[in-house]
């Protein structure tokens, strides 16, 4: 891994951080997570199990400290770099599908689920859901709406983002 996708990495993590600081907390303080999206393509920009990992790591961190969640920060940690590996492993095995902005959509749909479900899973494990909130009604209101909200988003970073990153010649993955 090189500087440059070390930086691109960051800049990636901190339009995601942003992202996570300014929406508000919609039910029972949970909120959409636009990070994920941008944990989501780096780790199509940069596939391999280093950057997944660090990047993983670096979202949850960071969602850890910008989370609305009542408890939510050990939760946050852990979701995110699960999320990322199982992401990771989905970007490798769909090799073919997932650089192109409908694959890059379709798995930034399925990460999302997938991180709404680790999260609430090991959230209600932790410290409980806020005011005895069912699980199901979490991932309706929440998970399920967060999922359409972060792919509608690579639907239209992606190419944009992917198309810059070419011109620069900063990963051959793109």
């Amino acid at each position: 891994m090189n500087v440059r996708a070390l930086v691109s990495m960051a800049l990636l993590v901190g339009i995601g951080a942003v992202l996570h600081a300014v929406i508000p907390g919609l039910f029972a303080g949970m909120k959409p997570d636009m990070m994920l999206a941008m944990m989501f393509l780096a780790i199509l920009l940069f596939p391999s199990a280093k950057a997944a990992g660090l990047v993983g790591v670096a979202t949850g961190l960071i969602s850890a400290m910008t989370t609305t969640f009542p408890g939510g920060q050990l939760p946050n940690v852990i979701d995110k770099i699960i999320t990322a590996f199982v992401v990771f492993a989905l970007v490798t095995l769909l090799k073919k599908y997932s650089q192109t902005v409908v694959g890059a959509a379709v798995l930034t749909a399925v990460g999302t689920v997938i991180s709404g479900a680790v999260f609430l899973a090991a959230a209600l494990l932790l410290v409980g859901l806020p005011g005895g909130t069912a699980f199901s009604a979490l991932f309706v209101t929440v998970v399920l709406p967060a999922a359409a909200l972060n792919t509608v988003a690579m639907v239209i970073v992606y190419p944009i983002v992917a198309s810059i990153f070419r011109r620069m010649n900063v990963t051959a993955h793109v």
